[in-house]
């Protein structure tokens, strides 16, 4: 596991591993997202990276609303 300290001006800065893991790119942007005691924090997208996230999904297996009880 790897560690960050804050800063004086609570700032952290991501260790190498886990830039080099996470394929972090300088001017990325992030969200910090708080659960309970957990910081979650994940990559910013934009609609325009998501597009053909789901190309060629086959859709036939899918629940329907009649399903649901």
């Amino acid at each position: 596991m790897t560690s960050a300290t804050v800063s004086s001006k609570f700032q952290i800065s991501i260790p190498k591993e886990v830039r080099e893991a996470m394929h972090i790119k300088p001017g990325q942007q992030f969200e910090f997202i708080p659960m309970g005691s957990v910081i979650q924090l994940t990559p910013k997208t934009s609609i325009k990276d998501l597009r053909g996230i789901a190309l060629g999904a086959n859709p036939e297996k899918y629940r329907d609303r009649k399903d649901r009880a």
